[in-house]
């Protein structure tokens, strides 16, 4: 669920914010949600994901699931 958050989630946002709103607020919305969604992206990654596996990109999904690997201390995914 949380993978499907950062992917879509500025387009939900967007969406809600056309709907109650103007279509200019609403580009200025989604311009402001990328960033508020890359900077959410880029802090999870970086604490949860080790330096030395920081180099290759990685998925929504798959910064999610290091994310709550490491809150939750089940398992570490195998990457």
């Amino acid at each position: 669920m949380m993978g499907y958050v950062l992917s879509y989630g500025n387009y939900l946002i967007a969406l809600l914010v056309w709907w109650q709103s103007d279509w200019f607020i609403t580009l200025g919305t989604m311009l402001l949600g990328f960033i508020v969604f890359g900077i959410i992206r880029s802090k999870l990654r970086n604490s949860s994901i080790p330096p030395a596996q920081r180099e290759t990109p990685y998925t929504d999904y798959a910064i999610a699931t290091w994310f709550l690997s490491r809150t939750t201390c089940f398992t570490l995914p195998k990457e």
